[in-house]
């Protein structure tokens, strides 16, 4: 049985995608490389710097404020990821986590969520292992290509760039709230 493909703001995409994330739950992102561009900068006297996209953060406080749980789960540890993740009031900051797939397990029991409720967005190869406990596996349009074909859906834009927006948008479009992309709620 062949299905139409739906259009979503961004892109065309297989209607069994697209209906599968009106189950989506919870939001899983990695950070360096999905909500930045990858590149850290760091200064003479070690001080580091990350540039986020305002529109991604538009995007996670659309779906907070519509019940779509956050988290990010990042192998680094940073203060300016714990200050900008807690400024878009996501409840789910993990860092310094080497086992990704270990901690997104642990995050799913303690949520009581089940793999259908899991949307899982990254770029790299420490963020595949997260890919089998989620139904939708999310690459960044310039994610390494290895990622790229394990996922089942490849944003039209690079991490740092709006990826995160363009997720978030396509999410709350799937659940018929589209007055929350355009800042009815938010």
């Amino acid at each position: 049985m062949e299905t139409t493909p739906t259009q979503t703001l961004y892109t065309i995409m297989p209607s069994v995608l697209f209906d599968a994330l009106s189950n989506i739950k919870l939001l899983v992102c990695d950070v360096d490389g999905v909500f930045s561009d990858g590149r850290i900068y760091l200064g003479n006297d070690g001080e580091e710097l990350k540039a986020f996209h305002t529109r991604d953060g538009y995007g996670v406080k659309a779906l907070v404020s519509h019940g779509i749980n956050v988290a990010v789960i990042t192998g680094r540890r940073s203060a300016i990821v714990e200050n900008r993740m807690k400024a878009l009031n996501v409840a789910h900051i993990i860092q310094g986590e080497e086992n990704k797939f270990d901690a997104l397990k642990h995050l799913m029991n303690k949520l009581e969520l089940a793999p259908e409720n899991i949307a899982v967005v990254g770029d790299d190869m420490p963020d595949t292992g997260m890919y089998e406990l989620a139904e939708v596996k999310i690459a960044v349009a310039d994610a390494h290509p290895y990622v790229k074909n394990q996922a089942n859906w490849i944003t039209t834009l690079p991490g740092g760039f709006g990826a995160v927006r363009e997720i978030s948008d396509t999410l709350l479009q799937a659940r018929g709230i589209e007055n929350g992309i355009f800042g009815a709620s938010v």
